[in-house]
C-alpha cells in the first residue's frame, strides 16, 4: 500500500540508490507492518539548482547529502508508530548506509484505502 519517492543529489551511485530503497522498506515493514512484497519505489535524482532546501532549518545541519523520502500510505497508523518509523529509518540508513541522520528528511502523506489502485482499473481496498 505505501508508495515511496526518494529524491537525493545527481551523482550516487546506483549501488548507493538500492542500498537507501532497501532500507526504507525494511524500516517500513518492521515498524509499521507493511507487507514485504508490497514494495513500491520511485528514486529521483537532481542536480543543485532542482534540490534546494534550507540547510539549518529548526536547527538541524543538512548537507547535499540530504535525502528526501515521502511515503504516501493508508490513513489510520498511531503518532507513536510514525515515530518509530522515523526513527528506524534514520537509524538503518546512519547504520548501513552512512548518511547522517540531520540528513534524513522524511514525509508521511496518508490517503484512503479507496485512493488506490493497483492495477486492472479496480480499487483494490475499497470496501
Amino acid at each position: 500500500m505505501p508508495l515511496v519517492r526518494i529524491s537525493l543529489r545527481a551523482g550516487k551511485p546506483e549501488s548507493y540508490k538500492q542500498k537507501i530503497s532497501e532500507l526504507v522498506h525494511r524500516a517500513m515493514v518492521e515498524t509499521v507492518k507493511v507487507p514485504a512484497q508490497d514494495r513500491f519505489q520511485i528514486i529521483t535524482e537532481h542536480g543543485k539548482s532542482d534540490f534546494i532546501y534550507d540547510a539549518q532549518y529548526l536547527n538541524i545541519a543538512r548537507t547535499d547529502d540530504l535525502v528526501i523520502i515521502q511515503i504516501t500510505l493508508n490513513a489510520g497508523r498511531t503518532t507513536e508508530l510514525k515515530k518509530a518509523l522515523y526513527h528506524r529509518i534514520a537509524e538503518l540508513m546512519n547504520q548501513e548506509a552512512g548518511v547522517r541522520k540531520e540528513n534524513v528528511f522524511i514525509n508521511l502523506v496518508e490517503v484512503p484505502k479507496e485512493n488506490w489502485s493497483f492495477g486492472n482499473g479496480e480499487a483494490q481496498y475499497a470496501t
